[in-house]
């Protein structure tokens, strides 16, 4: 449930009244929203072959306009997000680091749940629910066997490879994908038609949202017969969505309208086995993350109120702010956060932790205000000592592996500059001698605001070495600057940018002998796209 991710474009068509918070104070209680409950998905009715609805929503109808509560109305724009630090919720390419250690233990099993209902037998496939708890990582589509092809011009292509259930879903994308827009727009407006409680879950403005959907769907056809892959994002994307005010039941819903939509433009290839695969593989994944959110919220809250204490503008269009959040924040060197500031609510973007954990608890993160940027103009422009902002978990897997004595190859590309800051911190304090060779790029020698710090860094730790590559004057991009130096097959490679950089910086490590499962980042969904 990829929805309630609000990366909305940054162009200053929501937000307004109805804050939930006024800046410099705390929200009440009572206008917090919820959290989810842990408990298992109710039962929902089959889609099964479009027909007549009298809550669906006309061809092409637009969604409805955003709760009045808002004080804005939804508005069209073409800006793109924070490239800065792109939201984070694809997959990660890279094998997955172990997750900060929770403030108080985890308990060994869940609580008791109880079963869900089930409806009547109907020849339409099972409902989006499952009847027992089962084993997190035995939790796959099931494997069905594979469908019978009738006659015709379908049987004689060529075999598809995967699970019955991947082929399916990835052959549903296949037919939707030349209509995307369509197949978005008529999800969201039957959603909110059907639901209309679920509108405040999302930003006032859908133009980007809306994009959001079709890439996730293709991140989850993509890597469905990749159990151990998908089940860390799933629960990483459950444990998020839980700032959201996201709740079990709200699952259900989303998983009808997807259907719904998917069935309405599938056209001649949607099927009940194909039908019946689109139902298995939701309810793994809405389980998935369902049981992550119930498992964090016995340890965690949904989100942290964080006061901002420091406001170091080092440019003209960035900014070092550091905030004290209201409870202890356990998290790695190399993760991001996403926040939510008082002046454009509901909208999160994603910063990485500018240095490793701190004795004194505080949280420090670069922002650059990117033209149209809501948040990160609010942050670099607006932002001052004593406004409060709002946290959601930390996340990412672009973290140091001290179980090994490797050294650390890192590339870091503006404001990217401050997860690799905090890897360098981390492998310092653990007292360790591994050799680090940083990379900070930049266009001008003006994008290199924290190269004081990364010198001093130098000065302090023979182990480390610090080499700025500046593109006007190297008249060469970071990528292509490694090249120059190495060999690197003795190193783990850490990437922290624009999309741009980190795409041509994989490239550029695999060409030179670095192999996959050594390359770290924190894949952007750009990337995912792009099949890297």
């Amino acid at each position: 449930m990829d929805a309630p991710t609000t990366t909305s474009a940054d162009n200053g068509t929501s937000g307004g009244g109805g804050d939930w918070f006024t800046p410099r104070t705390k929200p009440t209680p009572g206008n917090e929203p919820g959290t989810p409950d842990g408990r298992r998905p109710a039962v929902i009715r089959p889609v099964g072959r479009q027909t007549a609805d009298p809550a669906a929503p006309a061809d092409g109808a637009a969604a409805p306009p955003a709760s009045t509560t808002d004080g804005a109305t939804d508005g069209a724009s073409t800006h793109a997000p924070d490239l800065e630090r792109e939201s984070p919720d694809a997959i990660p390419v890279t094998a997955p680091a172990p997750s900060p250690a929770p403030s108080a233990p985890s308990p060994a099993a869940s609580s008791p749940r109880p079963a869900p209902t089930t409806d009547p037998p109907a020849p339409a496939p099972a409902p989006f629910a499952s009847a027992t708890a089962t084993p997190l990582e035995s939790r796959v589509p099931a494997q069905q066997p594979a469908p019978v092809t009738p006659p015709g011009p379908a049987a004689s292509a060529p075999a598809e490879e995967g699970s019955p259930d991947a082929v399916l879903i990835r052959r549903a994308m296949a037919e939707v994908a030349p209509v995307a827009d369509k197949v978005t727009s008529y999800f969201y407006a039957l959603l909110f038609v059907r639901h209309p409680d679920l509108r405040s879950l999302f930003p006032a403005a859908m133009d980007t949202q809306r994009d959001r959907l079709l890439r996730a769907l293709l991140t989850a056809a993509e890597h469905i017969d990749n159990t151990d892959v998908l089940v860390d994002y799933l629960q990483n994307l459950g444990r998020g969505h839980r700032k959201y005010g996201t709740r079990a039941e709200h699952y259900p819903a989303v998983g009808e309208c997807l259907i719904g939509a998917l069935s309405k433009y599938a056209g001649e290839v949607w099927s009940a086995e194909m039908e019946a695969a689109w139902v298995r593989t939701y309810t793994t994944i809405s389980q998935i993350m369902i049981d992550a959110a119930a498992a964090d919220e016995l340890r965690a809250p949904a989100w942290w109120y964080a006061e901002i204490v420091t406001h170091d503008l080092r440019t003209p269009d960035i900014a070092v702010v550091t905030v004290r959040p209201d409870q202890p924040y356990p998290f790695l060197a190399g993760q991001y956060t996403s926040l939510e500031t008082p002046w454009w609510p509901r909208i999160w973007r994603h910063y990485s932790f500018a240095s490793a954990p701190r004795s004194d608890g505080l949280l420090s993160f670069h922002v650059k205000a990117v033209p149209a940027g809501w948040v990160s103009n609010a942050l670099v422009h607006r932002a001052r000592p004593g406004d409060i902002v709002r946290l959601g978990p930390p996340a990412g897997s672009m973290t140091v592996d001290h179980t090994t004595d490797s050294g650390l190859l890192c590339l870091g590309g503006g404001t990217g500059i401050a997860p690799i800051k905090a890897l360098v911190e981390d492998v310092a304090e653990h007292g360790e001698r591994r050799p680090v060779e940083v990379f900070y790029g930049a266009r001008t020698d003006h994008d290199l605001y924290d190269i004081d710090t990364m010198l001093r860094l130098q000065q302090s730790h023979p182990w480390l070495s610090v080499r700025a590559i500046i593109d006007q004057q190297a008249h060469q991009q970071l990528p292509d600057a490694v090249r120059a130096y190495g060999p690197w097959n003795e190193y783990d490679a850490y990437l922290s940018g624009p999309p741009g950089m980190i795409r041509s910086g994989v490239d550029a490590l695999r060409d030179i002998g670095i192999p996959s499962e050594r390359i770290r980042h924190d894949s952007v969904e750009e990337l995912v796209a792009a099949g890297s």
